[in-house]
């Protein structure tokens, strides 16, 4: 759809949800939407902006440091799978769009589109549109059945100029029902056996005992991938403060809080309940991001606040391609910037070093 005019209603990151819904399979639509982001939202609803005035606002400036990498906003694209269900182009527009907006993404292991190609279709964008650099690129890691693929996509994320290696840990015991239509695949694993932790068990056993749970990653796996790579290491997917503690103790560089939209587990708590005890765990120097229900500049704020050094947006982007491919990504994530630095000039901030826990309440 690139090229195809954005519908002139479309203000805030919800009203591309809307779109979507109508422009999307409906079997892929239920995919994509199942999950129990309600609940994450209805946490950062809960705290309100506390803002701070009369302060000057002539010098700002949203960017920010992670891992030695400039951000030009602490606001990143999350790892989302297979985005060909949403356009034929999927992440290809979507590092397009990264680029036009200077903002960071972080590609999934089960990308539709390969690693090595998405970095590519980074450094053209910014190249054409004359960027002195692209903005960084992070690779998310699922852990595979086989050492050897695991440890060859971590060479492969190396050798494509990815600065940062994301494990995802959360998700290796999860029911997976839906079959993807034909022409999308997990672009990253051809040739290699489907991932377990993507499909059902059928051992015998329920879970325990079963090769699910056998080759689910461990501490051990962790303090593995430290020896294996230089890159920065980020694990996603923790949620208690004793997890945390043990991540960065085994090296870990940092951490996202993250609850994996509340896909994986029922009843998981809203990650951002978690957050602040995160944030107490760790202390303010040590990186922590957070992902769950980002929707708006303020929701970004919020979550600053609370103690992240940076946030990440995972469904709007499946959302924003449906409508609009790249420019649609590019124009959602326009929205979610600007609001962004709305809400940090009308709290009186001028660096995020300024998003302090007194800006925020419990409502």
């Amino acid at each position: 759809m690139t090229g195809v005019p954005l519908p002139a209603d479309i203000a805030t990151l919800d009203d591309y949800e809307r779109h979507a819904a109508a422009l999307i399979d409906p079997a892929t639509w239920a995919h994509i939407q199942q999950d129990h982001t309600a609940a994450n939202r209805a946490a950062l609803a809960r705290w309100g902006l506390v803002p701070r005035m009369l302060r000057p606002l002539d010098s700002g400036s949203t960017g920010t440091m992670l891992f030695g990498q400039a951000h030009a906003a602490p606001i990143l694209l999350a790892p989302v799978a297979y985005q060909r269900l949403a356009h034929a182009q999927g992440e290809v527009a979507t590092a397009q769009a990264a680029a036009a907006l200077d903002t960071a993404l972080v590609a999934s292991t089960l990308s539709s589109v390969a690693l090595e190609t998405i970095v590519q279709a980074l450094l053209d964008a910014a190249r054409e549109l004359q960027r002195p650099a692209p903005p960084p690129a992070w690779f998310q890691l699922y852990v595979q059945p086989d050492p050897a693929d695991t440890l060859a996509l971590v060479r492969r994320a190396e050798a494509a100029g990815y600065g940062a290696l994301v494990v995802t840990v959360d998700a290796a015991i999860k029911r997976a029902e839906f079959t993807l239509p034909p022409g999308v695949e997990a672009a990253n694993l051809a040739g290699q056996a489907p991932p377990r932790h993507h499909t059902h068990a059928h051992s015998g056993q329920l879970v325990f005992g079963s090769a699910l749970a056998a080759q689910a990653p461990t501490w051990d796996t962790l303090a593995w991938l430290r020896r294996e790579t230089t890159l920065p290491l980020v694990v996603k997917g923790l949620l208690h403060p004793d997890d945390a503690l043990r991540a960065r103790d085994a090296g870990a560089d940092g951490v996202i809080v993250s609850n994996h939209a509340g896909r994986v587990l029922d009843g998981v708590a809203p990650a951002l309940m978690l957050l602040p005890a995160m944030h107490a765990a760790l202390g303010a120097d040590y990186p922590l991001l957070f992902d769950g229900g980002i929707r708006s500049g303020a929701d970004v704020l919020k979550a600053m606040a609370l103690g992240a050094r940076a946030v990440l947006v995972g469904a709007p982007q499946y959302h924003a391609l449906a409508v609009g491919g790249m420019a649609g990504v590019a124009h959602m994530l326009h929205i979610l910037r600007t609001g962004f630095e709305l809400a940090m000039a009308q709290c009186g901030c001028t660096s995020v070093d300024q998003i302090t826990r007194d800006l925020v309440i419990a409502l």
